[in-house]
């Protein structure tokens, strides 16, 4: 290389764009040359290449950072907040609420009231298990024992197979307690400490509001998600549940168990087209209930990217005019267009996969902190690595073919009469 121009050498040139043999070997040679030589015209101008790669490796940081907080909060909220069992899926009226706008639409939406959940308890063909909830956050006490914040939950009784509840003492809710509407409850391990430290909860009797219950179980300890304890609860049968706490404003809950993994999508789907069908909802309008988590931060991944590859594209186009003499004398000794063409994107697509592998490193580094520092549930999806490196190569391939077609227009001898 030129030390001061950072331009290849004649010889580089006559042994990068010599006669080669044909077939396979030579395509090959010829490849690994181009590739190396962008690495040389990359590595001249260390500072460019870099100020160049900013918007990439911010739109590849973003990207997988992003990806592995949602993974990791899929992954927390599964195992810790819902601890749901195997291949269930939550159909709810408000879903997890981000902002306002949602939250006033989410008010919007038709209440799911006991005939809809029992109605699609008996209709749908393909959910192995449906139960349902209501639930209320209210005091429960035992003679001078005081708990606030209590989850007051009414279920059905085969909610505890559905959630994976393991029983530490007793029983679970059963089909006589939801029929008969029995005034009992299975109880956290929060309030089993709290209210019988020292003796068998089962057959005590704990109180919420003007309401007596008998205890019948006591569930094994969770553990706390997110700083909040989740074995602060009472499960009543939902018959009794709705008896005392449910209002007229209030909207059930239901969790659905598909058969297997490969049936979550099929019972999603029947689960949307019956709730539509019963309401009444036109073709082209959305869901008035949901299910679903909601992706974000994706814009900003893409402002990166667009910012990223017109960088590309403008840092191309100043070094095709930079390097004019230099095209010239390529062409002189016997390059032809598609060589220029390759030698161009590939100096454009190692800038942009470079980039991405510097966001990726950086991503990791995110994560490996926030994790550490924080505990904050974060894992990264070999997906998210795989889309961004391939997104951004991409993006270099794409604004890198403006200005490599200029360079193959170049005239070889008015190039050769360029300063350079």
């Amino acid at each position: 290389m030129d030390g001061l121009t950072g331009v290849p050498r004649v010889a580089d040139c006559v042994q990068a764009y010599a006669p080669k043999s044909h077939g396979f070997s030579g395509g090959w040679v010829t490849v690994a040359e181009t590739v190396r030589l962008a690495f040389d015209a990359l590595r001249a101008h260390k500072l460019r290449s870099f100020l160049t790669l900013l918007g990439v490796i911010l739109a590849v940081t973003t990207l997988v950072s992003v990806m592995s907080v949602i993974t990791g909060l899929n992954l927390y909220i599964a195992k810790r907040v819902a601890d749901l069992g195997a291949n269930v899926f939550v159909v709810d009226r408000f879903g997890i609420i981000t902002g306002r706008d949602e939250f006033v639409k989410a008010q919007k939406r038709p209440l799911i009231t006991l005939g809809e959940f029992e109605r699609f308890r008996e209709t749908s063909r393909l959910a192995k298990a449906v139960a349902g909830y209501d639930q209320w956050i209210g005091q429960t006490r035992s003679g001078d024992a005081v708990m606030e914040d209590t989850k007051l939950t009414g279920v059905t009784p085969n909610y505890a197979d559905l959630r994976g509840l393991n029983i530490a003492q007793g029983r679970f809710l059963s089909e006589a307690d939801e029929d008969h509407r029995s005034e009992v409850v299975f109880i956290g391990s929060d309030l089993s400490e709290k209210f019988f430290p020292n003796v068998d909860p089962v057959g005590k009797t704990v109180r919420s509001d003007t309401h007596t219950y008998e205890v019948i179980g006591v569930g094994a300890p969770i553990g706390s998600a997110l700083g909040m304890s989740q074995d602060n609860y009472m499960l009543m049968p939902l018959s009794t549940y709705l008896k005392g706490y449910h209002h007229a404003d209030d909207s059930l809950a239901i969790f659905v168990q598909a058969p297997n993994a490969e049936m979550m999508n099929s019972c999603e789907e029947e689960a949307r087209m019956l709730f539509r069908a019963w309401r009444h909802v036109p073709y082209n309008d959305p869901d008035d209930l949901t299910g679903n988590l909601a992706f974000v931060a994706m814009a900003l991944v893409s402002v990166f990217l667009l910012v990223g590859g017109i960088v590309i594209m403008n840092i191309m186009l100043a070094s095709v005019t930079e390097r004019t003499r230099e095209i010239g004398l390529r062409r002189s000794l016997g390059a032809r267009r598609k060589h220029i063409l390759l030698q161009f994107l590939a100096e454009s697509a190692l800038l942009s996969a470079t980039g991405g592998l510097i966001g990726i490193l950086a991503a990791y580094a995110v994560v490996l902190f926030v994790k550490g520092t924080f505990s904050f549930p974060m894992e990264t999806p070999v997906g998210a690595v795989v889309l961004s490196l391939g997104l951004s190569t991409i993006v270099g391939l794409f604004f890198g073919i403006y200005p490599a077609l200029r360079a193959t227009k170049l005239d070889p001898i008015e190039a050769l009469r360029a300063d350079g």
